[in-house]
């Protein structure tokens, strides 16, 4: 599909209606302001013949605009003018809300031509995302649409390009080639992760939101890097509401009251509770029978009896917030049922069985601690018997409350804890265990520091006293590990599940 090439003139007016123009009394060039447009980017190692070129990021340098130049850039946008490169500048009083618009711009408002669901939360956005595409899936196939596109933690498809995500929420340039990529295959529908940074740093500004989904708040990102505190975390993420035509929101979400209001921006808000009644989608009596998590659901429009393939009760209320999505789109209860029976959500509570049923197991994305803290709770309720094993770690250089949370609910909730790597980065990995490690003895627990995650997860199973449930908390289906030295090759976690409880069958038969 052919996108129009618009002239400098267009992105000038843009810029100029929104109040971003520094500038306002210089007058352009005509015949600058005539020149079309091929490109728009901020990587100039993809500049070509009349390319507009974006400045932006603290890192960036005058070399990168000189660099973009000899490609073939004409002009550039940037909040500092460089005299030192013989370009025109459109000079911005905010180069990431400029860049936002111009990407919408320069895709023609993609997100107009598709039905755009934002999901943000501190826990479950990446369940909540594959549960919704399952059923849009679901509903697709049965009107043989094509089936809808997602931007996830972990896989970007766009229904162009399918490939392991490298941000939850991409650059605003890179967004909106998805979604233009999304329009171009046919897609009727898109879902996507949005995290708290890209709703801080503005890369979904232009995006037009057909629904937003509230999750849940919790701590989470709180460091230098990331947010400085609770209180910008939770603002950043209520601004999804601002871009929204409708809004659901978890009735069982701390901060409710809170959440509601800011969501009243949309005009049209949808609840859903598996503890409140009252709630537009309400659900009961969930239970796991057979493998599978059972439960009743209750919507304004019919109510009825449905299930998961995904263990781990907690996913009841990911699941109500698809179901109250599908509600807001008009989406039948059959596409619903038939999404949520087969969906499969990589890495997020991922089950591998022992060959004498001993051992369980659990694989799952449960990085911070409110989330390890729901998957260790929803354990023990499912496992009463068993003895219970975390295997986790905590990055390095960001994300630095979540040692406190993870190493609480770890010694809360577990018998036996192993502390081991999990994207180390920048720190020393016994280091950042040793930190954990500080808010696990005050309930009472040890733990055991094994670096290498290999290793720490073979020693839970061999390690396993009595029949157990063990947990593989952190790293999901990632295939890498981020260490002092860049990122390396790394089993991901369901593989390792499998490789550990071979080797422990294979011991068992040797005796």
């Amino acid at each position: 599909m052919e996108r129009l090439r618009a002239p400098l003139g267009d992105y000038v007016q843009l810029i100029l209606r929104h109040g971003l123009l520094a500038d306002t009394k210089t007058a352009l060039p005509v015949a600058l302001l005539a020149h079309t447009v091929s490109l728009v980017t901020c990587d100039s190692r993809t500049a070509i013949t009349n390319a507009l070129f974006i400045c932006k990021g603290a890192a960036f340098r005058p070399a990168f605009l000189r660099s973009a130049m000899e490609r073939g850039a004409f002009a550039y946008v940037s909040e500092t003018e460089y005299p030192e490169v013989p370009l025109p500048c459109l000079r911005v009083t905010d180069v990431r809300t400029a860049m936002g618009l111009l990407a919408d711009f320069y895709y023609e408002h993609p997100s107009q031509k598709l039905t755009v669901t934002g999901i943000t939360g501190t826990k479950g956005k990446t369940t909540t995302a594959y549960y919704l595409k399952a059923i849009l899936d679901a509903y697709q196939t049965a009107r043989r649409r094509a089936p809808s596109a997602i931007l996830s933690s972990i896989i970007t498809d766009d229904g162009v390009n399918r490939r392991p995500a490298k941000l939850t929420t991409p650059e605003p340039l890179d967004l909106q080639r998805h979604l233009w990529n999304a329009v171009s295959a046919g897609a009727d529908y898109l879902t996507m992760e949005v995290s708290s940074q890209a709703l801080k740093y503005g890369r979904v500004i232009g995006v037009a939101l057909d629904c937003a989904v509230f999750l849940n708040i919790g701590e989470d990102h709180i460091s230098p890097l990331e947010h400085s505190d609770l209180e910008d975390y939770f603002t950043s993420k209520l601004r999804i509401f601002r871009q929204a035509a409708a809004a659901c929101v978890n009735l069982d979400t701390a901060q409710c009251a809170r959440v509601l209001e800011a969501a009243r921006q949309s005009g049209h808000v949808v609840t859903f509770s598996a503890r409140q009644p009252s709630a537009d989608i309400y659900a009961s009596a969930a239970r796991k029978e057979n493998g599978r998590i059972l439960f009743h659901v209750r919507t304004p429009d019919t109510a009825g009896e449905l299930s998961l393939p995904t263990a781990g009760l907690f996913n009841v209320e990911n699941a109500l917030a698809a179901i109250a999505v599908c509600h807001v789109y008009g989406i039948p209860f059959s596409a619903v049922a038939a999404g949520l029976r087969g969906a499969v959500v990589p890495g997020r509570m991922e089950q591998y069985e022992s060959d004498d049923g001993k051992i369980s197991v659990i694989v799952d994305y449960a990085h911070n601690g409110m989330s390890l803290e729901a998957v260790l709770k929803s354990l023990r309720r499912e496992y009463p018997d068993r003895e219970l094993t975390v295997v986790f770690g905590c990055t390095g250089g960001k994300g630095l409350d979540r040692r406190e949370g993870m190493g609480n609910a770890a010694g809360a909730l577990a018998d036996r804890i192993i502390l081991t790597e999990d994207d180390p980065g920048p720190e020393d990995v016994a280091a950042i265990c040793a930190e954990i490690g500080e808010y696990i003895t005050p309930h009472g627990k040890t733990y055991t520091v094994i670096p290498d995650r290999n290793k720490a997860a073979l020693a839970a199973v061999e390690g396993c006293r009595k029949p157990a449930v063990i947990l593989l908390a952190g790293k999901g289906c990632e295939q890498e590990q981020k260490r002092q030295g860049g990122a390396v090759p790394c089993v991901p976690d369901g593989l390792l599940a499998q490789q550990v409880l071979e080797r422990y069958h294979t011991q068992r038969i040797k005796g």
